[in-house]
């Protein structure tokens, strides 16, 4: 593929749905030259890979609203065309319609880390390379929005007026003048080793009661990762197995700097950072950052129930 597409028909398929900046399985199909069908399959063959902040169906409402939107976009460019380019435009807009009205299922949305979890999925190097692509179109659309803020701002004061109390009111103000909101969802490419560490740290230090890592694959350099902590805030591991040689490092560990806890877990494929009430789903462990792609996400209310599991396994009697 010579030619990838250009940024601007990218950042134009980009919707913003529950909070969050999605783009659409048939979109995404069609950026990556597969069929839309195709596409979903290799997702379900590898469903594991794309939990519900990765990947998500669409209501019919919200479906609906997203049809709206592209039919009334579509139609103020088309009165800026020369009229044959307005018919053939037209002409393909009933011909789109057509294929919607056979579609048998909802369509389905991909957030920035399902983006890059596709290119693992697919396989080939087309993938790879479009869903660089995308994913530096969801960052350009990122600061494009920061960096209009203001605009934004003036627009969403028409709405303020429909709130009922003045409380609403200042907390919406206060959300508006938050600079640097603390990121719900990204993407770390391999080579960004100092990025990616800085990132956890911070996640770290964040805390102020406790910190819950559950990873299969731990470390000394995890150890000396959750040294970094705060004073006072315990540090818990959840991991498949216990070497001789963690046990070992943890002892070690523990006779120099506040101590860390480690706890046998069998049933977790993917790893997970509990900061106090927080939850992050890593797609990498934190001795492997940078070294590879991954995605984080911060869970909403897929999160209390990653806290209520934990919580059934603490303590297991194979503990070291």
């Amino acid at each position: 593929m010579n030619e990838l597409v250009k940024g601007d028909k990218i950042a134009e398929k980009i919707y913003q749905v529950r909070g969050v900046q999605v783009m659409l399985d048939s979109d995404l199909a069609d950026l990556y030259g597969v069929q839309a069908k195709r596409l979903n399959e290799q997702v379900k063959r590898n469903v594991d890979r794309f939990p519900e902040e990765f990947r998500f169906q669409l209501t019919k409402e919200e479906s609906e609203n997203l049809r709206s939107q592209s039919v009334t976009s579509s139609q103020v460019s088309q009165n800026a065309m020369p009229e044959g380019e307005r018919l053939r435009s037209q002409i393909a807009t009933l011909e789109t319609d057509r294929r919607g009205q056979h579609r048998k299922y909802l369509p389905y949305a991909f957030t920035e880390q399902g983006v890059a979890m596709l290119s693992a999925v697919l396989r080939s190097e087309t993938a790879v390379r479009v869903s660089i692509q995308i994913m530096q179109a969801f960052v350009g659309m990122r600061r494009f929005i920061q960096n209009n803020a203001e605009l934004f701002t003036r627009i969403g004061s028409l709405e303020l007026r429909q709130l009922q109390t003045e409380k609403k009111v200042d907390q919406v103000l206060d959300a508006i003048g938050t600079q640097e909101p603390e990121p719900k969802q990204g993407v770390f490419f391999n080579g960004q080793i100092f990025d990616a560490y800085r990132f956890v740290n911070d996640l770290l230090r964040k805390a102020k009661k406790s910190i819950i890592l559950i990873d299969n694959y731990v470390d000394d350099t995890v150890l000396d990762q959750l040294a970094k902590r705060r004073k006072g805030v315990s540090a818990t591991i959840f991991t498949k197995t216990i070497s001789k040689q963690l046990a070992l490092d943890l002892k070690k560990h523990n006779e120099q700097y506040p101590p860390i806890s480690i706890h046998t877990l069998k049933d977790s494929h993917d790893r997970f950072l509990l900061i106090d009430h927080d939850v992050y789903h890593i797609g990498a462990s934190l001795k492997d950052l940078g070294k590879k792609w991954f995605a984080f996400s911060k869970m909403d209310q897929a999160g209390l129930k990653v806290i209520d599991k934990i919580r059934s396994h603490w303590p297991n009697e194979e503990d070291g």
